[in-house]
């Protein structure tokens, strides 16, 4: 499908189903003028009213007659509608809603939405309650009636949800699809979650727009209460997305050393591996979007803060008439003139004149030598700066190996545009140096190959515009882009490679479908192996 946002639409106008077909049975009905109910706003309170009772007496597992609707809408009607209707009167407006508003007569409801992946509507069947028949102490025969699932999704999607709960729901119910291995449906519940960051974040901003234009128009309450949803997103989605995408690349990363050994993936294990991968993609992205909820956040705080200091400010000018404060006082003593520098002064924004403080001359002193020196003293751990010192200088040897392995593939493009894992491999075991090279240890050599098999193509003049166009800080770790473009930059600035630039590199498994087996090859920890994986075809493209 192209759009993807369109792949559970049926499901989406289901919910919208349920509110269609309700305002359309209730809104068409002259019945509600009888009782006094002439506007559709008063109508449809009155439904939900019983929709709600009817669900309260659904929890409790208890009957629900007419008898009993009609008792409810004659103690609301009471308390609160005060229409001119007695209790038959409310009986009868119950089976009004109950047998003709809710269940269409007796006829069954159908909603048509579009399914674009089967490119037809879809009938979808909606029923708010349905009726059971119950036989009362007495042995008489009654109707009592009870919501459907239909009518539950209705009235749970009104209020019981609160904003604050439906990130932790969404959370839960991705936790459950992940722990169940069900990646199609985490797939969808991990959109819902990101899509839940992004609408925190525009109601953020627009608090922010309403604050700018006037901090009194935006209330006290609806500031408290997006900064409770603000605290409840902060306070530990990021440590939980930060695992759940640990656990989603440790998952992905087994389906893809699998992948690239000789062993062939099935259908359902590439999309699994697909969904992971889209899961991973959303989980980096919503722990951006939670980063910059916490940024606007704090934004927000100053503003207000910052807004109604200046209209507490503003209360606490004074204001007065030029003509009578100043003019008609200086018309009446002209000795005033000589000071006239006391009035004028804040107009121009002078600082005041400094006053000598005792609270500051009785205060004990120290001097500026002793509290430099109480400041200047640092521990100093000679043993740290070593360890960081043997840190960096094992990092940059690891980096070297990443370097000799993928240097030694580019480099034989350079005389061959075309050639083989199979064929490195015979070079390999003829020449010692150029197996070290090639494989310095197992857990390098896969690496490199899992990271050319996945980029599968790679646009050397799209990664220079990238890196060109994109300010990015340097990364500690092996990444494939950024050190293909320093080996390719080395070896086109040697002089047998003048005029050839590559403009294009392609990875890909052989169509044969052969195996490719290193043997005595040895491990980080020194352990000796045997490597059998895919074999691989590199083709180079210059300009």
């Amino acid at each position: 499908m192209q759009y993807e946002f369109l792949k559970q639409f049926p499901k989406r106008m289901k919910n919208i189903g349920l509110y269609a077909l309700l305002f359309g049975n209730s809104s068409q009905k002259t019945t509600w003028k009888q009782y006094g109910f002439d506007r559709m706003d008063e109508q449809l309170n009155v439904v939900f009213a019983v929709m709600l009772y009817l669900m309260e007496q659904s929890l409790k597992k208890e009957n629900c007659l007419l008898d009993d609707i009609g008792a409810y809408l004659d103690t609301l009607n009471t308390s609160s509608f005060e229409k001119p209707m007695s209790y038959e009167d409310c009986r009868r407006l119950g089976d009004f809603i109950v047998n003709v508003v809710l269940s269409n007569d007796g006829r069954p409801m159908y909603f048509d939405g579009y399914d674009f992946e089967k490119r037809e509507y879809l009938h979808l069947h909606i029923s708010y309650i349905s009726n059971e028949i119950v036989y009362l102490d007495t042995g008489v025969k009654r109707t009592s009636y009870r919501l459907t699932e239909d009518g539950y999704n209705l009235l749970l999607g009104t209020l019981e949800v609160e904003n604050n709960m439906k990130l932790t729901i969404q959370e839960m119910i991705f936790k459950l699809h992940l722990e169940k291995q069900s990646y199609d449906k985490a797939v969808d519940a991990v959109k819902n979650i990101f899509q839940q960051l992004q609408i925190q974040l525009q109601k953020i901003q627009e608090a922010m727009g309403k604050v700018r234009r006037n901090a009194l128009n935006y209330s006290v309450a609806e500031y408290q209460q997006i900064l409770e949803e603000n605290m409840d997103i902060v306070r530990e989605t990021r440590k939980k997305f930060i695992e759940y995408r640990e656990m989603v690349k440790a998952r992905a990363a087994e389906l893809e050393e699998k992948h690239i050994n000789i062993q062939k993936l099935d259908e359902q294990e590439k999309e699994n591996l697909n969904n992971l991968r889209v899961i991973e993609d959303y989980l980096t992205r919503a722990v951006d979007e939670h980063q910059k909820i916490l940024n606007h956040h704090l934004d927000l705080k100053a503003l207000y803060t910052k807004e109604l200091e200046g209209l507490s400010q503003m209360s606490l000018i004074q204001r007065f008439s030029l003509r009578t404060e100043l003019f008609d006082q200086v018309l009446e003593h002209p000795q005033a003139l000589d000071r006239m520098e006391l009035f004028f002064r804040p107009l121009f924004l002078q600082a005041p004149h400094k006053i000598y403080n005792l609270n500051k001359a009785l205060e004990p002193q120290q001097t500026a030598r002793k509290k430099t020196e109480a400041d200047s003293r640092e521990q100093i751990d000679v043993d740290e700066q070593a360890w960081l010192q043997e840190q960096e200088r094992l990092r940059q040897e690891k980096l070297e190996k990443y370097r000799g392995c993928l240097g030694y593939l580019l480099g034989r493009l350079l005389t061959a545009e075309k050639f083989t894992l199979a064929q490195c491999r015979d070079d390999a075991q003829a020449q010692p140096q150029i197996r070290k090279k090639l494989i310095p240890n197992v857990e390098i050599f896969k690496e490199v190959m899992v990271e050319l098999i996945r980029g599968g193509e790679f646009d050397i003049p799209a990664l220079k515009k990238e890196r060109r166009d994109f300010i990015q800080e340097n990364a500690e770790g092996f990444q494939i882009n950024e050190m293909l473009l320093q080996l390719l930059e080395e070896q086109e600035s040697l002089p047998g490679a003048q005029g050839r630039q590559l403009c294009r590199l392609r990875v890909c498994r052989t169509p044969d479908g052969t195996a490719v087996a290193f043997d005595g090859v040895f491990s980080a920890d020194g352990e000796e192996k045997t490597i059998r994986c895919s074999n691989v075809l590199f083709q180079a493209q210059y300009e």
